[in-house]
């Protein structure tokens, strides 16, 4: 009678994981994902949906099924230790009621170290509520270079990576994961502080695991921090990989780096898959914001105008028309104000006669929790008779009232 009833229980569990929307979580989740039973090959299979697998069985009460599974799962990832909490509240279901999250666990465990394990387990299974609708977009990823087949997108919020398919007609969502941020969250201001950093980057860079100590796992994957406006703004640091976990863990809690973005390795080599050195943008939020597609049209679409106004403008040969696309507080890569960096870099330029201007390989994006803030990245050519040059240039558009206005341009 007593194992009836605690058979009876499990709910109360992942009620404890989901801070009392246990039921509304798991229906979602589970719906979010259509997932199949679990495979009794379960080393061929996502840990995660192995995961929603289990809780499938304990939200209709088939406790048996559900620790089938939960051993399976812990045989073919010996190293994922939420895996092994998940297991142990099973064993101890069998026996009494469970109402928390981790009850299996001994007296004597470390409760930081607890705390990290539910806090894992609760990020993985909302995540999955809150995937992106298929017809969505992120709001911050406008427009991309016919060659950058993919951009990474980061949601600190909910500890999740998506990588997203650059097609003709907009962006395709490929797939997610799970991700590790830094110990203090994001918003990284300087060397130390134990923070990832918000912004628009690029993969610039990866080394191999057998150049890197355990820690960074399989591989390190480098992005170009501090970029111009985190400059521009006073940050520092350095040193902010996409990297994978040691050997002896599956999987990090959700604020566990010094300030990078960690992956499971397994993660992080299906990530590798999708990412062009130099060209791959990585895209990291605290909280990312997805429009349907008629938004996101229409914001690509004034983002476009702005860059394709100042082009008319360069070429015009008229130095108000040029100025009024500028901020009084604009600061060049070198610091200097407007007019020091105008007469120096632009005034020859626009001085010129005959002066044609084409941009090309357009990227935009929208910074990541502004709205008053975007970033263009183009080739500039230009035309003087039969001279021809070409420069790639990136600008940082601030709304100013109405208007919007370059507060940062340079070279790359």
């Amino acid at each position: 009678m007593k194992a009836a009833q605690a058979n009876r229980q499990p709910i109360k569990a992942i009620a404890a994981l989901t801070a009392g929307a246990a039921c509304a979580l798991l229906a979602c989740a589970v719906h979010a994902r259509s997932i199949e039973p679990a495979s009794r090959a379960p080393a061929k299979q996502d840990p995660e949906l192995l995961l929603i697998d289990i809780y499938k069985d304990l939200r209709a009460s088939q406790l048996n099924e559900a620790q089938a599974k939960a051993d399976a799962l812990v045989q073919a990832y010996p190293n994922f230790r939420v895996g092994h909490l998940i297991r142990g509240d099973l064993l101890l279901m069998h026996t009494q009621p469970v109402t928390a999250l981790g009850a299996g666990v001994p007296s004597s465990a470390p409760a930081d170290r607890l705390k990290d394990l539910r806090d894992e387990a609760r990020v993985r299974l909302q995540a999955l509520t809150a995937r992106p609708d298929a017809g969505k977009a992120p709001r911050s990823v406008l427009q991309l270079r016919s060659d950058q087949k993919h951009v990474i997108v980061v949601d600190a919020a909910q500890s999740r990576l998506y990588v997203y398919q650059n097609q003709n007609n907009g962006l395709k969502f490929v797939t997610d994961f799970y991700i590790t941020q830094g110990k203090l969250g994001v918003n990284k201001l300087k060397e130390g502080d134990m923070k990832t950093p918000i912004g628009v980057y690029y993969i610039t860079g990866r080394v191999a695991g057998r150049k890197l100590p355990d820690f960074y796992g399989a591989s390190a994957l480098r992005i170009n921090y501090p970029n111009e406006w985190d400059r521009v703004q006073g940050r520092s640091g350095s040193g902010i990989f996409l990297h994978g976990t040691p050997s002896d863990s599956y999987s990090r809690p959700p604020l566990a780096s010094d300030g990078c973005v960690v992956l499971t390795n397994a993660d992080l080599k299906k990530l590798e898959g999708s990412v062009d050195i130099g060209k791959t943008p990585v895209v990291i939020a605290d909280k990312l914001e997805f429009v349907n597609k008629s938004t996101w049209d229409e914001e690509r679409g004034t983002a476009t105008k702005l860059i394709d106004t100042w082009r008319n403008d360069i070429s015009s040969m008229d130095h108000t028309r040029v100025l009024k696309n500028y901020s009084a507080r604009f600061k060049s890569a070198m610091g200097e104000d407007l007019k020091t960096w105008f007469d120096k870099d632009m005034r020859s330029l626009v001085d010129v006669v005959g002066l044609s201007v084409k941009l090309s390989d357009v990227t935009l994006f929208r910074y990541p929790g502004r709205d008053d803030l975007l970033v263009s990245t183009f080739t500039m050519e230009t035309l003087i008779g039969k001279n021809r040059s070409s420069l790639r240039k990136r600008q940082y558009w601030a709304r100013e009232g109405k208007d919007w206005k370059i507060v940062f341009e340079g070279l790359i």
